[in-house]
C-alpha cells in the first residue's frame, strides 16, 4: 500500500471491529458443532484421527496469539492521550 493510502486508526479500528463481529458468528457456530461432534463421539465410542489433535492445538495456538494482539491493541487504546 502507497504513502497515499494508509489506512487511518478509524479505518483500521473498523476493519478490526467487523472482523470480530464476524468471527464471533464463525466461532459460535464452530463451537455448536464441535459440542455436537463430542456429545457423538462420546455416544458412539468413535475414533478419530489423531490430525484432529493436531489441528485442536494448531488453533488454540492462534487463538492464544490473537488474544495477545486483541489486549495489546486495547492497552494502546487506554493509554492514548
Amino acid at each position: 500500500m502507497d504513502e497515499t493510502h494508509e489506512p487511518t486508526v478509524e479505518m483500521s479500528l473498523e476493519t478490526l471491529s467487523q472482523a470480530l463481529g464476524k468471527a464471533t458468528e464463525d466461532l459460535a457456530s464452530v463451537r455448536t458443532a464441535l459440542d455436537s461432534a463430542r456429545a457423538d463421539i462420546a455416544t458412539r465410542n468413535t475414533s478419530v484421527s489423531r490430525g484432529v489433535v493436531k489441528n485442536a492445538d494448531r488453533v488454540l495456538r492462534s487463538l492464544r496469539e490473537t488474544d495477545e494482539g486483541l489486549r495489546d491493541v486495547l492497552k494502546d487504546l487506554a493509554s492514548r492521550d
